[in-house]
């Protein structure tokens, strides 16, 4: 059962060409708790925002950051992810709008997360760092079906699954984060593309993103598109090509080198 609140999305899918306009998807505030404006908790929001916003200029991050300011009970915790895909420009292009759209539509709570296409952006007065969140699901899919009998969820199933094990099994510190593809006509593919947050375990991604699948059968039966996204990991599907295939290839270990023989 997912905690919290979860959001569903129908889209019928264009086959769009993903120029780097940042788009937004969704945003969710806890009405639980709020602050007073003006507060110290505000200040050390605003504070928060400013160096995350910072951060994402940084290379050396792949494309994630969190940081927390504050005491007591005026903390503030906050992170973004950015999509293991994106170029650090694009990056920090949607980090900044992110920190300056979530106070808008949530300007008192002390808890929200804003969802981009190409980042998200989170924050909270509760530890949220390296811990496998629930809250605030979010569902989109295409509403056009396959067509043909091949099996596709299994296929989808099983590909989502092989790639979560892949971005499980990233070395501490580095992106999360891998994308695969099958064909299942001989005129179309499928591409899949699953993320965690890099503060994971190896055993909470992997965890997070099987929470993730749990949703396949409920939202994106042989579905032509679909995603599912937590705060702490996400997949998504597409019958067309809507990541950076050089971006991923670059991001993929090296083969290993033929051994020599010597006579």
């Amino acid at each position: 059962m997912v905690k919290g609140k979860l959001s569903i999305f129908l889209l019928s899918f264009a086959a769009l060409t993903e120029a780097q306009e940042i788009f937004f998807l969704d945003h969710k505030c806890s009405n639980t708790t709020t602050f007073v404006r003006n507060s110290p908790y505000q200040a050390n929001l605003n504070i928060l925002l400013s160096s995350l916003a910072a951060n994402a200029t940084r290379n050396d991050i792949n494309g994630f950051y969190n940081a927390s300011t504050g005491h007591d009970v005026y903390e503030v915790y906050g992170l973004f992810l950015c999509r293991g895909d994106v170029s650090v420009e694009v990056c920090q292009e949607c980090v900044n709008l992110a920190r300056n759209d979530v106070v808008q539509r949530c300007p008192i709570q002390k808890e929200a997360i804003i969802r981009y296409e190409q980042c998200f952006l989170r924050y909270s007065n509760s530890n949220i760092f390296s811990s496998l969140s629930e809250k605030f699901a979010f569902i989109m899919w295409n509403r056009q079906n396959i067509t043909v009998d091949v099996q596709f969820n299994k296929r989808l199933v099983d590909t989502i699954s092989d790639a979560a094990n892949v971005a499980a099994s990233a070395p501490s510190g580095s992106k999360k984060f891998a994308a695969k593809n099958f064909t299942y006509t001989w005129l179309e593919s499928l591409y899949v593309l699953v993320q965690c947050t890099p503060d994971l375990s190896k055993y909470d991604c992997n965890r997070c993103l099987n929470l993730t699948l749990s949703f396949i059968s409920i939202c994106c039966n042989n579905k032509r598109g679909g995603r599912v996204i937590y705060p702490s990991c996400n997949f998504r599907y597409e019958t067309y090509l809507f990541y950076n295939v050089a971006a991923v290839v670059a991001m993929s270990p090296p083969p290993l080198s033929t051994p020599i023989l010597l006579s």
